[in-house]
């Protein structure tokens, strides 16, 4: 049974339907535990800082690209935390599943960047090479 659950997300809508699958999952087990992670790369912190200007104006906007996601969640009834981490998003998703004890990662096949996966392939594609347990790709 899967009770540490990595769901990653960027708000796009593969990562909304990645996290009704890992809500379902997660709620066929009572101790379940949902972490979501949303990765800030390079290009992303440029541009909210270039659009948004002010510091409490870019975590709203993140906070926003969290929130149905959470409401998601929440509406389950399920247990979830939210880290947001630092980095390229395929390689930071794989370090942090490979380093905790996720007894599954659950992903969208395509995320909001277009250009990136047609130009590096999908961050879907490198994370489910790369990480050392079961990976769940929601189309």
């Amino acid at each position: 049974m899967f009770t540490q659950i990595l769901l990653a997300t960027d708000g796009s809508e593969h990562a909304m339907r990645a996290a009704e699958k890992a809500s379902i999952i997660a709620n066929a087990n009572q101790q379940a535990k949902v972490t979501i992670v949303y990765v800030i790369d390079g290009a992303t912190s440029k541009s909210d800082v270039l659009s948004e200007g002010s510091k409490e104006a870019i975590e709203e906007k993140r906070k926003q690209r969290l929130q149905t996601t959470e409401d998601i969640l929440r509406t389950h009834k399920i247990n979830y935390e939210v880290k947001v981490l630092r980095g390229e998003p395929g390689p930071t998703i794989v370090k942090h599943a490979n380093d905790q004890a996720y007894d599954l990662v659950v992903i969208g096949s395509r995320g909001l960047n277009t250009f990136q996966e047609m130009v590096l392939g999908s961050v879907s594609h490198k994370v489910a090479k790369r990480v050392q347990c079961p990976v769940m790709i929601v189309k």
